[in-house]
């Protein structure tokens, strides 16, 4: 028997310090001769960065010890903050001073590069004895410079090997290590609008000058050589991220035209939001493992016959890590489980193995299944996907529709696919429904999908999220008076830009969301300097778009409560952007909590500060919807 309870007060056996557990967050991973090493998230260890490695016989140990971290600040998003040589020597970006240092077996870390506090690395890799990786560098009155360095592992120093552009990334070393392929790409583009693969034979330790091998009008991503003479890489000329293949000659020089691998309805690529993200390998039969994304993630084997989908847990955040052999490393996040990596042996039967993460600590009963949903918005067809109310031991009152929270990715030019993360079934579970929305603009749908919000934020975001929460209303699966929508950086700004604009929700929750534009395109860094470029238009001649695009700009329209939550050092959005939104509500006399997390950024990464951000949610949601939260912590809505 279930027991009547109202919606949003069922008991949960989900709590929010079990919820930040459960949820390790891998950050790359890879063979280190016969062990799987991988860095992970600690959020009980104020959210540093560790590496870890699974030994021969199974057993886990600790490679990088407290206190150091491996995070690194290049684009401020960082990526590729640790690699390892197959000597078993790691090498690190410390968190601290950005420096890379090196740490053998049974020794402390020592420094590779200077502490002069200019320099900031990222996009580490070990290929053919050489550690390359992103430089960046500070430099007076300028946007910071970035070149491709060669790391000497002796202490010895730092190689500049190639430079010319605003910015770069997966630098591939061929096999002989006579030349080097890169992606790079200048203001005002992001790496997503156009970028080149560019190819430069190596003379006298450096890259002097160099061929365009595809790009300019699209957006390759990640190189690899296939041999000495071949190249492997995604592009979306098509407009889907599709494989192909293009030869050169010993000059660096293109011998024909690429060739397309495979081609198909799907992303196999995204956008570079942090350094080092792989979707596919080259394995040693001459076969391709692929990600291939439509909505939900796909990992696929590509040979002579065709694209064969390989039976793997994760559906969404899908990444190659490394491939050694048969054997393939991934990570993501599972349709019914928390995320994790896992080993896929592709000789035989594909066997898969869970390395870390991927189980749920609850059973499958209390995650809910996703449903994929495509309504029309007014500017064609928007996806999403329901996460609906799931409990086995509770159902609601009789004819009562659930409260929904309406969630908007950041980016935005990112996605979700339909995996019930523990985050979303900490909600499912106690009767509130999610509705996580892939708005226009949302990368996983192709080019032109993701180009629908070129110009348009505010606008395109807003409606799109609107007539996905106003379609699952009309279908009777939500209360259309409990709608709360909810989103983190640029998801934010659609959750404030939706408050003021519609009047479909009756809440919102935003974490570091922009308020203002202009002072987002004043105050943002190097990477995101020229963002808004194309989502609304170049300064100062689209002024007048900014100052009315952004929700500040109307804080007459806010009249539902907010909770803002907010990180103290966040150096992308900072405080001043829910400052400002928090003085107007107090003007206007809205019911609002605002809450500060010192020592964090933009996101939460410290376990006490992910649990309470999670509770203090819920609590708003109770307070506002006027149903208890048991457990939890009443909040304080002024």
């Amino acid at each position: 028997m279930t027991d009547s309870i109202p919606f949003g007060s069922w008991p949960s056996p989900l709590t929010a310090a079990e919820v930040s557990a459960a949820s390790p967050r891998i950050d790359g991973a890879r063979y280190v001769g016969d062990e799987i090493w991988w860095g992970e998230g600690v959020p009980d260890e104020g959210g540093r960065t560790t590496v870890r490695r699974c030994a021969a016989d199974g057993t886990v140990h600790e490679v990088l010890p407290n206190p150091w971290s491996a995070r690194s600040r290049v684009n401020e998003y960082g990526g590729g903050s640790w690699t390892a040589t197959d000597a078993g020597d790691l090498l690190f970006v410390e968190k601290t001073d950005q420096r890379i240092w090196s740490l053998s077996p049974d020794r402390t870390p020592t420094p590779l590069t200077p502490g002069d506090g200019r320099m900031r690395f990222g996009g580490l890799s070990a290929q053919y004895g050489r550690v390359l990786a992103i430089r960046e560098t500070d430099a007076e009155g300028t946007t910071p410079l970035r070149d491709i360095v060669s790391i000497a592992l002796d202490g010895a120093g730092i190689t500049s090997l190639v430079g010319g552009s605003d910015f770069l990334a997966h630098p591939a070393l061929s096999p002989d290590g006579t030349m080097l392929a890169w992606i790079a790409w200048n203001h005002p583009d992001m790496p997503w609008d156009r970028s080149e693969l560019r190819v430069g034979r190596i003379h006298d330790g450096t890259v002097s000058e160099w061929e365009v091998i595809a790009g300019a009008g699209s957006s390759p991503v990640q190189p690899v050589w296939a041999d000495a003479s071949s190249l492997v890489f995604a592009d979306d000329v098509s407009g889907r991220w599709n494989l192909w293949r293009r030869r050169v000659d010993a000059d660096a020089k293109p011998i024909a035209p690429a060739e397309p691998i495979a081609p198909a309805q799907a992303d196999t690529g995204g956008p570079v939001w942090v350094l080092g993200s792989r979707w596919f390998a080259l394995l040693e039969d001459d076969t391709i493992v692929a990600v291939r994304t439509q909505g939900d993630d796909a990992l696929v084997r590509l040979d002579a016959q065709g694209a064969h989908v390989l039976p793997v847990p994760p559906v969404s955040e899908l990444l190659i890590e490394d491939a050694s052999g048969s054997r393939v490393l991934i990570s993501g996040a599972p349709a019914d489980a928390p995320a994790g990596l896992w080993e896929i042996d592709l000789a035989g039967a594909a066997d898969v193995r869970t390395v870390r993460g991927g189980t749920s600590p609850w059973g499958p009963e209390w995650l809910p299944s996703a449903r994929p949903v495509v309504v029309d918005g007014p500017r064609g067809p928007v996806h999403a996907f329901d996460f609906p109310p799931t409990n086995p031991t509770a159902h609601p009152p009789h004819g009562e529709l659930p409260p929904y929270l309406v969630y908007v990715h950041g980016g935005p030019t990112t996605h979700r696919g339909g995996a019930a993360s523990a985050r979303i079934a900490y909600f499912t579970s106690r009767g509130i429904g999610v509705l996580d929305v892939n708005y226009g603009g949302s990368s996983g749908y192709g080019r032109a999908y993701r180009e629908r919000l070129r110009g348009q934020w505010g606008i395109v975001d807003v409606e799109d999220v609107a007539a996905a929460a106003a379609g699952i209303a009309a279908e009777g699966l939500a209360d259309p008076a409990r709608m709360t929508v909810a989103g983190g950086s640029a998801g934010g700004w659609t959750v404030l830009a939706a408050l003021a604009n519609t009047d479909v929700f009756a809440a919102g929750i935003s974490r570091y969301g922009v308020g203002d534009a202009r002072a987002l395109a004043a105050d943002t860094h190097d990477f995101e300097a020229h963002y808004l470029d194309g989502l609304i238009g170049p300064l100062p001649e689209a002024e007048a778009l900014y100052r009315e695009r952004s929700p500040l700009t109307h804080p007459e329209r806010f009249r539902v409560p907010l909770l803002l939550l907010q990180g103290a050092d966040d150096p992308v959005v900072p405080p001043a952007q829910s400052e400002a939104i928090r003085d107007a509500l107090v003007d206007r006399g809205i019911p609002h909590a605002y809450i500060v997390y010192a020592g964090e950024g933009h996101g939460f990464r410290r376990a006490e500060n992910i649990v309470h951000a999670l509770e203090s949610e819920l609590a708003f949601l109770g307070a506002v919807f006027g149903f208890p939260t048991p457990g939890v912590a009443p909040i304080d809505l002024s």
